[in-house]
């Protein structure tokens, strides 16, 4: 938390993506910080140990995003890393993604209800 308020690292390399998430969660009493490469989010996760995550499946490079949820797992992540993907339910139904370290997927474009109802629900008593 940072000035009582839940922290939420956002990475995506979509410029758009991001301001639509910052609009979205600040407008909503959340704190986001941003990257827009896996390794800026790592970065960004050691220094601010965010209470919540969510990353794009596919930015620089076609694994970015699964290398970036592996990189947490070394780093004894805790906080809820939930995947945005254009892909969202396929993957869903493609791979099991709790095996990837991550808690749920996204589909892009991020449903706005959905995503504040889960964050009030993971953050609930954090």
């Amino acid at each position: 938390m940072k000035d009582g308020k839940y922290v939420i690292l956002a990475i995506d390399d979509d410029d758009d993506v991001l301001y639509s998430l910052r609009m979205v969660l600040e407008n909503n009493g959340y704190a986001m910080i941003e990257a827009e490469s896996a390794e800026e989010g790592v970065k960004q996760y050691k220094k601010h140990q965010p209470d919540f995550m969510l990353v794009d499946l596919m930015m620089e490079s076609i694994d970015a995003g699964k290398n970036f949820v592996k990189e947490l797992k070394l780093l004894g992540n805790k906080a809820p890393t939930y995947m945005l993907s254009s892909v969202g339910d396929a993957l869903s139904s493609s791979i099991d993604y709790t095996e990837l370290g991550l808690d749920g997927v996204f589909q892009k474009p991020i449903d706005t209800q959905v995503l504040l109802t889960t964050l009030k629900k993971r953050l609930k008593g954090s």
